[in-house]
């Protein structure tokens, strides 16, 4: 109940604030609108760019293609080969990752070790090139210097973290 109040408050605070201040709230509401439009301007080549990327990499079985070679590899180390599609998604595609979680879920049951590991690994790793994308693209840098290989560094160890500690007290 408490939950659905708190923006309708939180804009309520903001008006209250601006017009005991006697700041032309409607002007200054407005302004932010525009400077939101220009920001969304400036980021859509960008966006456009990554989901036609997404698209192209699903569609064309690299995704599968990539799965089936790190098998081996996944099965040495004792990881549930239904996961190993979200070491690539998910740092590319939030809704792709969770589609594929959700076929976890709904092959292999809520509460399956399986699940369990692909949930946290999808809720502890970032879609990371779409911030890349968002972010740099927003405010024009080009060039991301070592921001993608530590941010697919910081994905990894999530992952894997995720895959260790969810086998052991899962």
């Amino acid at each position: 109940m408490y939950a659905s109040m708190i923006i309708p408050a939180v804009m309520l605070l903001i008006i209250s604030v601006g017009l005991i201040q006697r700041q032309p709230v409607f002007t200054l509401f407005c302004d932010g609108a525009k400077e939101g439009l220009h920001t969304m301007y400036s980021i859509a080549p960008s966006l456009i760019g990554l989901i036609t990327a997404i698209g192209m990499f699903k569609a064309s079985g690299v995704l599968d293609f990539l799965t089936s070679l790190l098998l081996p590899v996944t099965a040495l180390a004792d990881i549930p080969e239904q996961v190993t599609p979200l070491f690539f998604l998910k740092p590319i595609s939030g809704s792709g990752s969770l589609a594929i979680l959700n076929n976890i879920i709904n092959e292999n049951g809520a509460d399956s070790i399986v699940t369990k590991i692909a949930s946290v690994m999808t809720g502890s790793t970032e879609t990371t090139f779409y911030c890349i994308a968002v972010y740099y693209g927003a405010v024009r840098i080009n060039k991301t210097g070592c921001t993608i290989p530590c941010a697919l560094i910081g994905d990894f160890a999530g992952m894997m973290t995720a895959i260790i500690l969810t086998s052991r007290f899962g």
